[in-house]
């Protein structure tokens, strides 16, 4: 079974910075978009599966090609490298590839209005609060170090406090008990820890202080200089697709399970699991792919507290009005 992603992205990045100023808009025809998605296909992305298999794209004349992510793959680099037009990233990665590397990236839209990483425990832990990590072993994957860093800090807790040990999305040393916690998806992990018998409780690292969407929609400048409308088009079908999809978020992994969603290993159940975890995460009053002015200064305000200089320039939030 293909894990979450295990790839350190804050590490990786530094491949960045030969090709920060070498963006360059793919030539295509008017209508044509690559997509880069950030990891393998599940049910994270299915909105977008279903806006391809149902029209939604071809509806707004966007032909879309949609690229896989894995392991070995940087979003933010398809973008630099011309491979992709769009890319879906972390706002952390992308801003620090804009402060640090130089990079013209925007953040054009957000899927996930809160990031779906959390501290997992189980149920008959006795860890309710972040403060109650204090004197307990925590698991936590080299990619989230930084976030679990940040949330510690921002609600006053010293690092040494807390025994950090490395994780690799493995839940089988928290179903053992060989630590308190791990970080992980919570949108994932509880459906495979429940296959051994185990309950889980969770909190996002989001409502604890690393207030940070995921999956955010971002392109270079020249990209969306050059292809405004396409773009427009895509935020309108990707919008209408996702909420599509959440009508009955059982409905599609069925559907795509010897399609989209087929060699990954992952059992149908899974990603009905996932698709339905995730709807409170994408779904909001002010539309799907939504980026209000209070969301953004939350961004800011976290990546501002971990050294992070964003500011409100790097988050374009026109194209969603022209929606």
């Amino acid at each position: 079974m293909l894990t979450r992603r295990t790839l350190c992205r804050s590490l990786a990045l530094g491949g960045l910075a030969g090709l920060a100023g070498a963006g360059r808009a793919p030539a295509a025809a008017a209508n044509a978009l690559s997509m880069q998605a950030a990891w393998v296909n599940d049910a994270e992305f299915m909105g977008y599966f279903v806006g391809i298999q149902n029209g939604f794209y071809k509806a707004e004349n966007v032909d879309l090609k949609y690229l896989a992510g894995g392991p070995d793959v940087i979003p933010e680099s398809a973008l630099l490298a011309g491979r992709a037009g769009l890319a879906l990233t972390t706002p952390d990665t992308t801003i620090r590839a804009i402060t640090s590397q130089g990079a013209k990236f925007k953040i054009i839209g957000a899927q996930c209005q809160k990031s779906p990483i959390g501290v997992v425990r189980l149920a008959s832990s006795p860890i309710k609060t972040v403060k109650a990590l204090e004197g307990k072993i925590l698991a936590v994957p080299p990619v989230n170090m930084a976030g679990v860093l940040g949330m510690l800090k921002i609600n006053g807790i010293a690092k040494s406090s807390v025994r950090i040990v490395p994780y690799q999305f493995d839940p089988t040393s928290l179903i053992k008990g060989e630590i308190d916690a791990s970080v992980d998806f919570v949108t994932d992990v509880p459906y495979t820890i429940g296959l051994a018998g185990k309950q889980t409780v969770s909190f996002l690292l989001y409502d604890n202080g690393v207030t940070l969407y995921a999956d955010t929609a971002a392109v270079t400048d020249e990209y969306l200089t050059a292809n405004r409308p396409l773009l427009v088009r895509w935020l309108r079908a990707s919008r209408a697709a996702w909420v599509e999809n959440l009508k009955d978020p059982a409905k599609y992994p069925t559907q795509f399970k010897n399609t989209w969603l087929s060699g990954t290993g992952r059992a149908t159940e899974n990603d009905i699991y996932t698709n339905t975890a995730d709807k409170p995460l994408i779904d909001t009053p002010s539309g799907i792919f939504s980026m209000t002015a209070a969301g953004i200064a939350a961004n800011i305000g976290y990546l501002k507290s971990v050294g992070i200089a964003a500011d409100r320039s790097m988050f374009d939030t026109s194209l969603l009005a022209d929606i």
